[in-house]
């Protein structure tokens, strides 16, 4: 059992420093993921339009996408990916509270997150910019990464173990490298992605505050704020405790453009 803990150690400090880099010697570099990404967006727009399902002229729609242009010239200032961005938006017809991002800039929105909660353009833009950081950050290729690593940690944690491990090693395996690697480390990405879009909006001339009060929404939307353990993103409160830490760094630059 030493040595298994000794391989997570290990394999813990690897996540930590190198998993873009893993995934990168698995065939998961950034040109490769941003070329399948942007045939995958294709595909996913052209169904949607198909369907009626793609907003492209409600008012919904312009202010999201008026966010989006806005944003965008200083995520492209902000990009060390050494892959230039083909920025997309696709909106998307749904009572749906989400929004994602995929690798190379292929941003989509639903139209439920904007509708349901409220949204002002201020909030709309710190969705957009926790999205946006996402993909400067790469965080899709260094998930991958963190992945090949998790089931490293699991080949070789078996390995020394034996055969004569029995159901609840095999479980505490799982759950070690889950606890020790994979969940953990999704939680810093959605803490970067948080901070990263902070500074963003505030960037472009949207008022950081406005991350606190959306996420604030989302809390009475959730109840009580949620459990961050054995979640990949930390609670709503925890996200907006951390917000008001980031808040005067994130107002500096904002007041800068005013």
């Amino acid at each position: 059992m030493k040595k298994l803990a000794l391989s997570f150690c290990a394999i813990t400090v690897m996540t930590i420093s190198g998993c873009a880099s893993f995934a990168d010697m698995a065939g998961a570099d950034s040109a490769t993921l941003n070329a399948q990404s942007a045939q995958s967006f294709a595909k996913m727009t052209q169904e949607a339009r198909a369907k009626n399902q793609l907003d492209t002229s409600s008012s919904t729609y312009q202010r999201i996408n008026s966010v989006f242009l806005r944003l965008k010239p200083y995520a492209d200032q902000l990009n060390q990916t050494g892959q230039r961005f083909d920025w997309q938006l696709a909106v998307l017809k749904s009572d749906s509270v989400n929004a994602y991002v995929a690798p190379g800039g292929k941003v989509v929105f639903y139209t439920g997150i904007v509708n349901k909660l409220n949204l002002s353009n201020d909030e709309i833009a710190a969705i957009m910019g926790h999205e946006m950081t996402h993909a400067l950050e790469e965080h899709a290729k260094s998930k991958i990464g963190a992945q090949a690593l998790t089931n490293l940690a699991i080949g070789i944690g078996t390995s020394y173990a034996g055969t004569n491990i029995g159901d609840l090693g095999n479980a505490a395996i799982n759950l070690g490298s889950q606890i020790g690697i994979g969940l953990p480390y999704s939680r810093n990405l959605e803490s970067r992605a948080d901070y990263g879009g902070l500074m963003l909006m505030a960037k472009a001339g949207y008022n950081p505050n406005a991350a606190i009060s959306l996420w604030e929404k989302m809390n009475r939307l959730d109840g009580a704020g949620g459990a961050s353990f054995l979640s990949t993103h930390p609670s709503n409160t925890q996200r907006i405790g951390d917000m008001r830490k980031n808040l005067p760094a994130a107002m500096a630059v904002y007041n800068k453009r005013r």
